[in-house]
């Protein structure tokens, strides 16, 4: 039997004589437009053909990234991870997330054997010698920076060369690593990229910097970029460390040698805040959230719930749908005169008259500033909008109190149950409909995971049934007003 790929009669001879064309045509143009070294040379056909296959493919490999192209690296103590390691482990998975934490000293006691739960454990080097050379200002923040050095080195080791991005973070950091995918996949991983977020307090950017990642919200490098500055760790530790306090700052100084600059993710939060959050998870920017930091600082994310009990809630949230999680989404009552303000995962907001969306995506004061002083305003990098008293513009408050999952129907309903009373007189525009006797709300979501990312979703009130309000989520409509 003929072979397939040998030159026939009729058809297969002019098909032939066109590729014997085309090929010498492709030899003829190569032959003048590349460099004359590579002419004089004298390339046979087939280098010629493989520089121009090497030359005209994308850099970006074609695979999708995806969570094991992200290696971690968690910053701690062995002090501290006694009882931090509750917030690294609601978060990692273990057998598909990639990366160490590095302590200050080999783990002792309870942490001992080390729990199968947690990211694998190094022993940050021993610095002693370079910290004497460089008369480092803080100590502390060498050994930080250092990390990712060690982090590159280490991964390395893996041998398979699959690394795209390199995450950097405190052990009170809490990450939602499938957001974080999505978002680092828009980027092309072969660049220098230098990806993270200010402080949400004003101050602290003045303090430190408006262009630099803070890195308890987690600071991400691309992988060519992070090699560059291991390369480069030790003279670039010579250059800044006598003079900068901080790691967030030192790492800035080390990527802007390299020639780069900040490219900012609003979903990275440092949470430079205090007290009850709640008010800013509420209205959470339409960015996917990506980070949380400093939640030792800050009260328990939900209301009669222990810290780690409430992280581990939020986590529920965000185990059935990180797509939405605090994503905020507003729809309306209209008979009622209501406005229903739905944080997906975490909280709804029920107002006694209409409020257009632009209203109350301003988060509300609830929370105070990291650092108190007697400067006037601003003291936040985003606009809020104070408690008050006033019935009209004061929310009932609901908290997620269940998740279920419905695999015959692709959706999932959450539940949101009242914190307390109100107690409060009825806003004027309530009349005989005020949602003083609701203690539930019921939210229909898609279970499939929201693609599109150029606006939030809409909602439909679409039952009061007792005490339990409906609200089922959608797309917007293409021209529909949210007011």
């Amino acid at each position: 039997m003929a072979s397939s790929f040998s030159c026939g009669k009729f058809a297969a001879a002019n098909l032939c004589k066109l590729l014997l064309i085309s090929g010498l045509a492709i030899y003829l143009i190569l032959t003048i437009s590349l460099p004359n070294q590579l002419i004089y040379q004298k390339f046979p056909v087939s280098e010629l053909f493989s520089f121009f296959r090497m030359h005209t493919q994308s850099p970006q490999s074609t695979s999708p990234t995806n969570l094991g192209h992200l290696a971690f690296g968690i910053l701690g103590s062995e002090g501290g991870w006694h009882f931090r390691r509750n917030y690294v482990e609601s978060w990692w998975r273990p057998n598909t997330t990639r990366g160490f934490v590095y302590l200050d000293a080999a783990p002792t006691g309870d942490l001992l054997p080390w729990s199968a739960r947690s990211p694998a454990f190094r022993v940050s080097d021993n610095l002693t010698k370079l910290l004497e050379e460089v008369k480092a200002a803080e100590p502390m923040a060498v050994r930080i920076v250092h990390g990712i050095k060690e982090l590159v080195r280490d991964v390395g080791e893996d041998g398979d060369g699959s690394v795209r991005w390199v995450v950097i973070g405190d052990d009170d950091s809490i990450f939602f690593v499938d957001n974080l995918v999505d978002v680092v996949a828009q980027y092309d991983h072969t660049k220098h990229y230098y990806i993270g977020a200010p402080s949400e307090f004003y101050m602290s950017n003045v303090w430190f910097s408006f262009n630099q990642g803070f890195g308890g919200a987690g600071i991400v490098l691309s992988y060519p970029l992070a090699k560059a500055l291991a390369n480069d760790m030790d003279n670039c530790l010579r250059r800044h460390a006598p003079y900068f306090i901080t790691a967030d700052i030192i790492i800035k100084a080390c990527v802007g040698d390299i020639g780069v600059e900040l490219s900012p993710e609003n979903g990275l939060h440092q949470i430079d805040l205090r007290g009850d959050i709640s008010g800013f998870l509420s209205s959470h920017t339409k960015s996917p959230l990506m980070s949380l930091h400093h939640l030792d600082n800050v009260e328990s994310l939900f209301p009669k719930m222990e810290r780690v009990e409430a992280l581990r809630q939020l986590m529920k949230a965000a185990a059935a749908d990180e797509s939405r999680t605090l994503q905020q989404t507003v729809c309306h009552e209209r008979q009622k005169q209501w406005t229903i303000s739905v944080s997906w995962g975490y909280s709804a907001h029920v107002y006694e008259r209409v409020m257009p969306r632009s209203h109350v995506r301003n988060p509300i004061e609830s929370f105070s500033e990291w650092i108190h002083s007697t400067r006037p305003p601003p003291f936040y990098m985003f606009n809020t909008r104070m408690p008050t008293a006033d019935p009209c513009e004061a929310p009932h408050l609901f908290f997620l109190d269940s998740i279920t999952i419905n695999h015959s129907s692709h959706g999932i309903l959450t539940t949101y149950a009242r914190a307390a009373p109100r107690l409060l007189d009825p806003c004027l525009w309530c009349a005989a409909h005020c949602p003083d006797f609701l203690t539930h709300i019921r939210v229909f979501s898609p279970a499939t995971k929201r693609i599109g990312k150029d606006r939030c979703e809409c909602c439909d009130v679409i039952a009061v049934n007792g005490t339990t309000a409906d609200v089922k989520f959608r797309e917007c409509g293409t021209s529909e007003i949210i007011a």
